[in-house]
């Protein structure tokens, strides 16, 4: 195969489901198989599968399964994400309101443990103003990567963040005199987002002013669920229909539930929306992410000593296949099917 770009292998550190499974629904090493799978139809080489807000510490589950797929050498997985419970109910976008709630004591011991031996990134998504400060440096410490979101933290919240979630969804936008989180990532100089580019989680003018503020410290990520390569057009979430049409996945009051789109399609879409040239967007996709995650000595570079990933594109940004860890997988061998097999 002949590719017009050869790119380090792209990161989605954001992924809720692909090829018709949905971390949430089914917990298991084969379901972060399948999303891994369905993932690389777009250019990702590496992902977080992410785990949202569900009851008790059903996230344990989460950790559980991740922990076993990186195991057995599932390509591509290198960390898991959990996008709650711990969120503000202010700002529960999608998720149950019923389920979140802030961390307790025995949460923060819990998770102590699980990252004292996992063997990848634990990256939490909470909201830093619900939780006990003394909670978050710990899990800090622990080795914890913490980002901001479904959030209204003022900067004296942000101070163990690493970085924020989907930036302008599930947080209030910027004012003139009252600072939040994204005037924080973009008029600071420290936090790493995630954003989303696929033209309806924020609008053209947010996303040229994201990329032209902070483009070092912005990550691409896909949001995306399980009718991403997949053949599903809709789902049930938490009791809630969840509808696929015109590329957007909506609840039936017309809240947005996670994306449609695939990581190839999203660094296209920061050349055509947002005016970004190619390096810039690729950039987006690799290497910031692994610096967000303390991951830039062995992701999101092409070097001896780097771990051997690489995401294959055609002159106009649509993937021809990737790398992972050493193992190809071209475009020819994912044809119709949704199995990983």
């Amino acid at each position: 195969m002949r590719a017009a770009i050869v790119a380090p292998g792209a990161i989605d550190i954001q992924i809720n489901g692909a090829a018709d499974a949905q971390f949430n629904f089914d917990p298991t090493p084969d379901t972060i198989a399948r999303i891994a799978w369905g993932a690389r139809q777009g250019g990702t080489a590496h992902i977080l599968p992410t785990f949202i807000t569900a009851p008790g510490r059903d996230y344990l589950t989460a950790i559980s399964a991740t922990r076993q797929a990186i195991a057995d050498a599932t390509p591509g997985v290198i960390g898991v994400h959990l996008e709650g419970p711990f969120l503000s109910p202010a700002r529960p976008g999608i998720h149950d309101p019923s389920a979140i709630r802030p961390l307790s004591e025995r949460d923060v011991i819990a998770l102590e443990q699980e990252a004292a031996d996992f063997p990848g990134t634990l990256l939490l998504t909470l909201a830093p103003e619900c939780q006990e400060p003394e909670h978050l440096r710990r899990l800090t410490a622990a080795g914890i990567v913490l980002f901001a979101g479904h959030s209204e933290a003022a900067p004296e919240h942000l101070v163990h963040m690493s970085g924020a979630t989907h930036l302008w969804n599930a947080m209030p936008g910027i004012a003139s005199r009252e600072p939040g989180i994204v005037s924080e990532v973009l008029g600071g100089n420290r936090l790493f987002a995630g954003i989303i580019s696929d033209g309806h989680h924020i609008g053209r003018q947010a996303l040229c002013l994201s990329v032209r503020a902070a483009s070092d410290r912005l990550c691409l990520v896909t949001d995306a669920m399980l009718t991403l390569a997949g053949t599903f057009q809709g789902f049930v979430l938490d009791g809630r229909q969840i509808q696929l049409a015109d590329g957007r996945l909506t609840g039936e009051d017309g809240t947005l539930a996670g994306a449609h789109i695939a990581m190839d399609d999203s660094i296209r879409n920061l050349t055509t929306l947002a005016g970004s040239d190619t390096v810039t967007a690729l950039r987006m996709a690799t290497v910031n992410p692994a610096k967000a995650l303390g991951r830039d000595s062995d992701l999101g570079t092409v070097r001896l000593g780097a771990q051997a990933s690489l995401s294959l594109y055609d002159d106009s940004l649509a993937a021809l296949g990737v790398v992972s860890e050493g193992h190809p997988f071209l475009r020819e061998q994912f044809g119709t099917s949704v199995s990983p097999g």
